[in-house]
């Protein structure tokens, strides 16, 4: 019974990551959107209010913003390495794709 819940909740967490704020905020690239914990603040704009995500953060927050702030805190927390040396400029040589 626990593997089953576990692996439902996994299923969950993968169908949920493409619309995760952190995910979202790292593939816009929009210039001079911010990079350390985009995802998070990105999260965090929308629930106070902010009005105009698309143009602050290169896309759209999530529809279940308050759902994805966990998520997008940890996820903004594992990445923030990298974050920061793309902050500051620091060429790490990595590519994706296949």
């Amino acid at each position: 019974m626990k593997r089953g819940v576990a692996l439902g909740t996994a299923l969950v967490a993968i169908l949920m990551l493409p619309g995760c704020a952190t995910v979202r905020t790292l593939d816009a690239a929009k210039p001079g959107a911010p990079i350390i914990y985009s995802g998070t603040r990105l999260d965090w704009y929308s629930l106070n209010g902010g009005c105009c995500a698309q143009d602050r953060f290169g896309t759209a927050a999530p529809k279940y913003v308050a759902l994805d702030l966990p998520a997008s805190l940890v996820l903004d927390t594992l990445l923030l390495p990298f974050a920061v040396a793309a902050e500051l400029g620091v060429g790490l040589g990595v590519r994706g794709g296949l």
